[in-house]
C-alpha cells in the first residue's frame, strides 16, 4: 500500500487530470461552434496564421510556467489537428455538426 504522501500526490494528479478532461471538453464545444460557423460561412477549416500565433503564445506561457515549450507545442498541435479534423467534417457535412 502506498504511503500517505504518495497517495496525496496521486490524488492531486487525479484531480488535475479530471480538470484537464473537462477543460478540453469545454474547449472542443467552442471549437465545434467555430467549425459550424466556418462551414456556414464558407471559411476554410484551417487557419495557419491563427495556429502559429496560438503556438507562439502557448510556448511563451509554457516558458513562464516553467513547462517545456516543446512539450506545450506538441500538445497544442495535437489539439489543433483534432480541431481541424472536426472542422473538415463540418465542411463535408455541410451542417457543421461534426
Amino acid at each position: 500500500m502506498p504511503d500517505e504522501t504518495l497517495q496525496r500526490y496521486r490524488q492531486s494528479i487525479d484531480n488535475i487530470d479530471a480538470a484537464l478532461v473537462f477543460l478540453l471538453a469545454e474547449r472542443f464545444k467552442v471549437t465545434q461552434a467555430v467549425g459550424r460557423y466556418k462551414a456556414e460561412t464558407g471559411l476554410p477549416p484551417a487557419d495557419p496564421g491563427r495556429e502559429e500565433a496560438q503556438i507562439a503564445r502557448l510556448r511563451a506561457l509554457a516558458k513562464d510556467a516553467d513547462l517545456d515549450p516543446e512539450f506545450s507545442e506538441k500538445f497544442l498541435r495535437f489539439i489543433i489537428d483534432e480541431v481541424i479534423r472536426h472542422h473538415q467534417r463540418a465542411q463535408q457535412a455541410g451542417t457543421g455538426s461534426a
